[in-house]
């Protein structure tokens, strides 16, 4: 007889972090949880990461803000959220009642700005972690974007770390020269754990007016559009990192969560998805277990990094 596969076995490790699955409500499309709270069961998620959080409350770039694109959308949101006291007053209820791991999606323009969000979020109840957007401009440097070297990585990470001892998971921009180098130095910073990828960036063109079809002019590619560079860089990062990777970009199916999981990454997390079909992360879940099921594997463990290159044959 088959062993029979329930939900214990799709549990993973993000190094402290456990979760029950390893599918994630991505930062930016599942608003602070509660907007979804009427139409799934919050609690069978892996876990929901909110919104991007800054100190401040920001008003976001003007609209238009979004523009769907083939195979995809572009967003230029422009980071718009409460700010840190109410986001504590009046989201922190409602989230500390979800049955999953809540991890908060936090950013700053400077070092010092993350590592006092840090700092005052790890003494909240009903927070698991952190997720670091680095894909900000630091305004110490003159607007170059965190995310875009080593170094500024590096400083940014490491602020956090002495700030914390909370989970840390950094979310890596795909617009970089080398993803690999940046992963590394995130995890030389204490950083628990990466996600990868955030949106890459692209411009969409009214060719009527001859203008940008965004107010902010560019915006951030989501979608399955990116899902192939996406795969691509958690597969490389895999090869050099030796913290847990959580994969991002385009996963719409079991089978697209699937691959993010076989090129190295020990979780998933839903983005784009939930605009297409709110129960997105449910559907990938119980896809999943039907996989594991269907091929008669115990658990995620075996096909984490479980690519077959000709290399690998050889």
């Amino acid at each position: 007889m088959d062993k029979k596969i329930d939900r214990q076995n799709l549990a993973v490790d993000l190094g402290p972090l456990n979760l029950k699955n390893p599918v994630m409500a991505a930062s930016g499309t599942f608003g602070y949880g509660e907007e979804y709270s009427g139409i799934i069961p919050l609690g069978s998620l892996g876990a929901i990461i909110t919104k991007g959080l800054s100190l401040q409350p920001r008003k976001g770039n003007p609209p238009p803000r979004l523009a769907e694109t083939p195979a995809g959308m572009l967003n230029a949101i422009g980071l718009e959220n409460v700010g840190l006291e109410i986001f504590l007053r009046e989201k922190m209820p409602f989230l500390r009642r979800v049955r999953c791991p809540v991890l908060v999606n936090i950013f700053g323009s400077t070092a010092k700005e993350y590592a006092e969000m840090a700092r005052r979020l790890a003494e909240v109840e009903g927070i698991a972690g952190l997720e670091i957007n680095i894909s900000c401009p630091n305004l110490k440097k003159g607007g170059v974007i965190f995310a875009s070297e080593p170094k500024s990585v590096h400083q940014v990470v490491s602020k956090i770390r002495r700030a914390t001892s909370f989970f840390i998971m950094v979310k890596l921009s795909p617009n970089v020269a080398d993803i690999v180098q940046i992963a590394l130095a995130a995890e030389e910073a204490g950083a628990d754990a990466v996600s990868l990828i955030n949106t890459l960036t692209g411009l969409a063109i009214d060719v009527r007016t001859r203008m940008p079809i965004l107010g902010n002019i560019t915006g951030g590619l989501s979608g399955p559009a990116i899902k192939p560079i996406g795969l691509r860089m958690v597969w490389q990062v895999a090869q050099a990192v030796h913290i847990p990777i959580v994969g991002i970009g385009g996963i719409v199916t079991a089978e697209d969560a699937l691959e993010y999981i076989i090129a190295g990454a020990t979780a998933v997390q839903v983005g784009s998805a939930h605009f297409i079909d709110p129960r997105a992360s449910l559907r990938i879940i119980d896809g999943i277990q039907s996989y594991l099921k269907a091929n008669e594997i115990p658990n995620i463990a075996p096909l984490v990094g479980s690519l077959k290159t000709k290399r690998d044959l050889s």
